[in-house]
């Protein structure tokens, strides 16, 4: 009996497999949610709680997250461990870049995980996903936006091929900061 509990404790605690899906408009709520919780869990302690209010509210409201899953340049995919959304996805080509707008990038414009999973290879899940959609359009480099002030970020990116090619801003509700720009050049 003793032994029968202690192998479902130990059932319980491991991770279950991870999928990683694509995200439509049926997903707005899960990635609204998603995307509030890490954003905060990331950025609160390095920002105001007026400013995070503020971003939270514009990035995340139904109007913007409806626009963005609408766009056909847009694409989201969602990191789930059983029924648990637990991280996710926004790679951008053509306009729906942010600044460069090159036809032969894609844009990585987020990589959001749940604090509790930081360490478990979800980041890298979901950064495989968006060097397998770069591949499979074809695109010669992929490129980002992390904030300066997020080393744990800088370091896995330039572990996977990244390197910082510019700056530019990035407002958190009226607070600009420093984003280093990073690329990475995909193989012909």
């Amino acid at each position: 009996m003793l032994e029968q509990i202690l192998q479902n404790i130990e059932h319980k605690s491991q991770m279950e497999p991870l999928v990683i899906s694509n995200a439509s408009l049926k997903d707005l709520s899960v990635l609204q949610q998603i995307g509030r919780e890490t954003f905060a869990e990331t950025f609160a302690a390095g920002n105001t709680e007026a400013d995070m209010k503020k971003y939270l509210e514009e990035s995340f409201s139904d109007e913007r997250v409806k626009n963005e899953l609408n766009n056909p340049e847009s694409f989201f995919f969602i990191a789930w461990e059983g029924e648990r959304a637990i991280g996710y996805l926004k790679v951008n080509t053509g306009q729906a870049q942010t600044e460069l707008r090159e036809e032969t990038s894609l844009e990585i414009e987020r990589i959001y995980v749940k604090k509790a999973y930081h360490g478990k290879k979800v980041g890298q899940l979901l950064y495989e996903k968006a060097l397998e959609v770069a591949q499979l359009q074809h695109k010669s480099s992929l490129w980002l936006g992390v904030w300066e002030e997020n080393p744990k970020a800088i370091r896995f990116y330039e572990k996977n091929g990244f390197i910082t090619f510019d700056k530019h801003l990035f407002k958190v509700g009226n607070d600009e900061q420093t984003d280093l720009l990073m690329r990475k050049i995909l193989a012909e």
